[in-house]
Formats: structure tokens, C-alpha cells, sequence
């Protein structure tokens, strides 16, 4: 059992739900050693909530069912101190069954099975992730600062009260946080989380964005990583950064250039994007990031350290050669985000991809690239007819993600928004 630091009153156990939102209990220290060696129960309904804690029937999980425990096991090599929370120390979990089995509509399992296929063709798969998010005041729900000051220096000054904690609570607290700065919108920030292992990297976004969220109401803000909060500022990404390394050399790069096999990959990636845009935008507010020339990627073009691109190859150190995928939200599940781009470049080494050219100017001005979706329904319908998915996910779970979107679908068509009351109400 590993032992809690001297003044610990409390251990936060915590994991990533359906979509990746962290959650858990709070464990007084007294009982540390029976959650160490036994785990704690949650009901298998936290991976069958959607992002406002409704639930409803499915083929897995239901009123039939009883809704029954998973056994949550700490993962204790993660357990770190909360600055923040004094007294509290923060260890990540993972579920099974009360039989020992894995929970099939877990992304979280969706994710490993990726990464023991990169293994066993020999590959150690190495994932950075940048991050953006808005810090809102608590009360109007909007952005405190005026104007876009993006990388500017005096606007991370304003807010280092703030990201200060951020960077270096977030560091104790065993995610390394590589760097922060404002972005492009008032109020935006992005934080950079350093690559390593695909699966530490996943869990640490979730730990990262729930904790971020803890961090912001303790310094008098309201932290959001939706996607899309307001159409006139620039949206929420979560871009993520891939290499593959074998006996500790990164087999992306040569002579500090993209690699055959990293081509391959690349390759990979780009037949699969499209498709798999559930994965990396699972809400129909998340797809309002999707217009052109906002630096979100509208379409499958790759190039050469282009941000107009959908995935971007940087060169230069054979350390840090790599591949970005730039087309996801800040608030979609990391699981699923991080298996599709895997899966889809570890088909394509094995099918010898070729990615095409590379795009060399204005990557949205590319007629002949393949669009991205940008709707929430024409996502689902390619993930409906995607084989390759349902292969990936699993049918339990991509049924259930699937069935999510719809139903956000649905909710959002039957609303009437404040903007058409004002231009209608009083001129028809």
C-alpha cells in the first residue's frame, strides 16, 4: 500500500466518464488503505451520463440492469498533492467489473487496446496535447479582459494570478505543464502538456481539465473548455501532437525529417479523419469551430508547419519531429480523440499509406482536399457507416456516443434561441 504524505486528511479518487469529464470520490485518509488494496464502487451509469449527468436506457446499462457497480482501482504511481486543496492528495483510477473484467463502454479501454497493438508491432506511442480555455467571470459568464491579445506578455501578466497556479499546482500534481499563453480571443488561454505515453497523456487531459476547472474557482473564475462558447471569438481546440519511438529512438524522424514510416502514418491519419469526426467533435456546438480561416481545419489538407492545415508535420530535431492533428475540440473525450488518430496511423504503416502532396499555401483554399463534416449530423451518419469504427469503439460504446449526439441533436433543434425572438418576435 503506498503511503500517504504526513497532514493528508483526504484522497480525491477520480476518472474520466463518457465524456472525459473527471469524476470520482473524496476518501478520508482513514480509509486509504482499504481503497488502496480494494478500490472504491461507482455505478456503471457514470460512463452512460451525458455532459449534464442525464441518463437514459442502453443496450449495456439500463433500468433492466439496475445500473450496477464498477470496482474503481487507484492507479497509486499517480497520487499527488492539490495545492490548491490542502490536506487533499488526487490519485487517478480505472473500472472493471465486480468479476475483474473490463467495462466494455469505457473509452478509456478503447484507448489500450490501440496502444498493445502499437506494441506488438513494436512501437511505443508518444502523445503531447495543447490544450485551450476560457476564463470567464463567474457572474456574467464572459471574458474579463477586452480585446485579442495573443501571446502577448502584459495580457499573461493579467492573468498570472491565475495561470501561475495553473502551471505550477498542475506540475506538482504530477501533469507536466510545459508552458502557458493568451490566445486568440479575450479571456483564451492555452496550456501546452509535455508528450509521453499515450494512455499518461490521456489521463492527464482529463485530470488536467478537471482540474483546471477547481483551479479557476479558487481564483475567483469560471474555467470552460466548451468548444464553441461565443461565435464571434475563436473556438476551444485540443490539438495532439504524435511520434512513435522504438529502443528510444523516434522513428518519425530522419535527419530531423519526416520518416518513410512516419509518411505511412500521416497516410493513415489522413483516411481517416473525416470519418472518425465523432471522435473529435461530439457536440453540435463544437462543429460552430469549423469555419473557415478560424485555424480550425476545414478539410484533410496536411502540410509542412502550416496552421491552416488539418495535420501538420514539424521537422527539424529528430526528437521533436512529429505530427499534428489539429481538428479537435477542447472538450471531446481524449479516449476516443487519441484511438482514432493511433489506429488510423498504425493502418496505415502496415498498408504503406502514401498521404498525397503536402499542402504548400492556404490550406482552406484546397477544392480538391476531402471536407471535414461540419454538423453534428452529417458526423454521425459517416460514423454510422463506418465499419472501421465499430471495429475501433465497439459496438456497446460507439452505439452509446452515437446515441449522445443524436440526442443533442434533437435537444438543440427544439429550442428557440434568444437571437431569433429578437430579429422575429417583433417584425413578423
Amino acid at each position: 500500500m503506498t503511503p500517504l504524505p504526513d497532514g493528508i486528511h483526504t484522497v480525491v479518487v477520480g476518472l474520466g466518464d463518457l465524456n472525459g469529464i473527471l469524476r470520482g470520490k473524496r476518501i478520508p485518509a482513514s480509509h486509504w488503505p482499504v481503497i488502496a488494496e480494494e478500490g472504491m464502487l461507482l455505478s456503471n451509469a457514470m460512463f452512460a451520463l451525458d455532459m449534464t449527468c442525464d441518463i437514459w436506457d442502453t443496450p449495456y446499462t439500463n433500468m433492466a440492469t439496475g445500473y450496477p457497480d464498477v470496482r474503481v482501482r487507484p492507479l497509486t504511481d499517480t497520487l499527488h498533492p492539490m495545492a490548491w486543496d490542502p490536506g487533499a492528495v488526487f490519485v487517478f483510477g480505472t473500472a472493471t467489473t465486480e468479476r475483474g473484467e473490463l467495462v466494455p463502454i469505457d473509452p478509456r479501454n478503447v484507448l489500450s487496446r490501440v496502444i498493445e497493438r502499437a506494441e506488438a508491432m513494436g512501437y511505443d506511442v508518444m502523445i503531447g496535447a495543447e490544450v485551450e480555455f476560457f476564463l470567464l467571470d463567474p457572474e456574467t459568464r464572459k471574458p474579463r479582459e477586452k480585446g485579442i491579445q495573443v501571446y502577448g506578455l502584459e495580457r499573461a501578466m493579467e492573468l498570472e494570478h491565475v495561470l501561475g497556479p495553473i502551471r505550477n499546482d498542475l506540475c506538482a500534481a504530477g501533469i507536466p505543464i510545459e508552458q502557458s499563453n493568451p490566445e486568440y480571443a479575450p479571456g483564451q488561454v492555452e496550456v501546452n502538456i509535455r508528450y509521453g505515453h499515450a494512455l499518461e497523456t490521456a489521463d492527464r487531459v482529463v485530470a488536467f481539465r478537471g482540474m483546471v476547472k477547481q483551479l479557476a474557482i479558487a481564483h475567483g473564475y469560471r474555467a470552460t473548455f466548451m468548444a464553441k462558447p461565443f461565435f464571434d471569438l475563436s473556438g476551444n481546440g485540443f490539438h495532439v501532437h504524435h511520434s512513435l519511438w522504438k529502443d528510444g529512438v523516434n522513428t518519425f524522424a530522419d535527419g530531423g525529417k519526416l520518416s518513410a514510416l512516419g509518411r505511412s502514418y500521416l497516410g493513415g491519419m489522413r483516411a481517416r479523419i473525416a470519418e472518425s469526426a465523432i471522435c473529435s467533435a461530439s457536440t453540435p456546438n463544437a462543429y460552430r469551430r469549423r469555419q473557415a480561416y478560424s485555424f480550425c481545419p476545414t478539410n484533410d489538407t496536411w502540410g509542412y508547419d502550416n496552421r491552416t492545415i488539418a495535420l501538420r508535420v514539424l521537422e527539424g530535431h529528430d526528437k521533436s519531429t512529429r505530427i499534428e492533428q489539429r481538428d479537435g475540440s477542447a472538450d471531446t473525450n481524449p479516449y476516443l480523440l487519441m484511438a482514432s488518430q493511433i489506429a488510423a496511423g498504425l493502418d496505415g504503416i502496415e498498408n504503406g499509406a502514401d498521404p498525397g502532396d503536402p499542402e504548400l499555401g492556404d490550406g482552406y483554399a484546397n477544392q480538391e482536399a476531402t471536407p471535414l463534416p461540419t454538423d453534428l449530423p452529417t458526423a454521425v451518419a459517416a460514423a454510422r457507416q463506418s465499419q472501421w469504427l465499430h471495429d475501433l469503439i465497439g459496438t456497446d460504446l460507439l452505439g452509446l456516443w452515437l446515441q449522445q449526439a443524436e440526442r443533442e441533436i434533437k435537444f438543440i433543434s427544439q429550442q428557440v434561441t434568444a437571437v431569433e425572438t429578437e430579429r422575429y418576435l417583433e417584425n413578423f
